[in-house]
This record gives structure tokens, C-alpha cells and sequence, in this order.
């Protein structure tokens, strides 16, 4: 079946099969548009209160406001653009700095324990007498 519409009107409007224009009134727009205001309202409400149920957000904020307003303060530092700023460069550098060293701490304390363990096993020798070789030119320029 043809649809009802078409658009061959020559100056580009609709005509009906019954020959009119196949204009809606002012009214008629206005009344479309507050329908479809209404029904997205609905939806938005209806969806920000299933968010709301799930995400549990008065049980959490009751259970750990602080945490609570540590997430909120982030979320907003991260939607006011504040991802790409000077100040996160700096944090985020500061933290792998930090967080480099704290991973090497394990590593340079093994390798201090096996150099101890080494020195005091007998062969540190060398190094004694080295050591010694060093105390003795202290010595003499006294």
C-alpha cells in the first residue's frame, strides 16, 4: 500500500491523498511537543530513580559520608575539566615518583642483605682489607 503522504507538491510540502497541505497547526505542534516534553521527563525521572535504587546512594552516603563526599569531590573535579590541568600533571607525577620508589625499596633491601651476607660470610676479605689499608692512610695524616 502507497503511504499517505507524498512530496510532490512543487513548492516541497506534503500533500495528503485528499488534496490538503497536510499542515499541523500551532496548537497541534505545541501539543506534540509538550507530549514528548512530558514523556522524556518521565523517562529521565524514572531512570535517575532506578540509578538511584541501585547504586544505593542514601544507604552509602549513612554507612560512609566521608568516602561519599571523597567520590563526589573527584567526580566533580574530573567533570570541571580538571583531568587535563597543571595541578593533576603535578599529582600524578608525584605519585609515580612515589610509587617507584616504594617498589625499589624490596629490591635495594635484598641486595644490601646479600652484600651484608656476602662481607660477613668470609668473602669480604678483600674489602677488610681494603678497610683496613684506608684506616691506616687516615692515620698517618694525622
Amino acid at each position: 500500500m502507497e503511504p499517505t503522504e507524498s512530496s510532490g507538491a512543487p513548492n516541497g510540502q506534503r500533500r495528503t491523498e485528499d488534496g490538503g497541505s497536510g499542515r499541523n497547526t500551532v496548537g497541534a505542534r505545541v501539543d506534540r511537543i509538550n507530549d514528548t516534553a512530558q514523556e522524556a521527563w518521565t523517562r529521565s525521572r524514572d531512570a535517575v530513580s532506578n540509578l538511584r535504587e541501585s547504586l544505593d546512594i542514601d544507604g552509602r552516603v549513612d554507612r560512609n559520608p566521608y568516602g561519599m563526599l571523597a567520590a563526589a569531590l573527584g567526580v566533580g573535579y574530573v567533570l570541571g575539566g580538571g583531568i587535563f590541568s597543571p595541578l593533576t600533571a603535578r599529582i600524578v607525577g608525584f605519585g609515580l615518583r612515589m610509587g617507584i620508589r616504594l617498589a625499589a625499596i624490596p629490591f635495594i633491601k635484598e641486595e644490601l642483605l646479600g652484600l651484608a651476607e656476602s662481607v660477613g660470610d668470609g668473602s669480604g676479605e678483600a674489602g677488610s682489607k681494603s678497610r683496613r689499608a684506608k684506616q691506616s692512610n687516615i692515620n698517618k695524616g694525622r
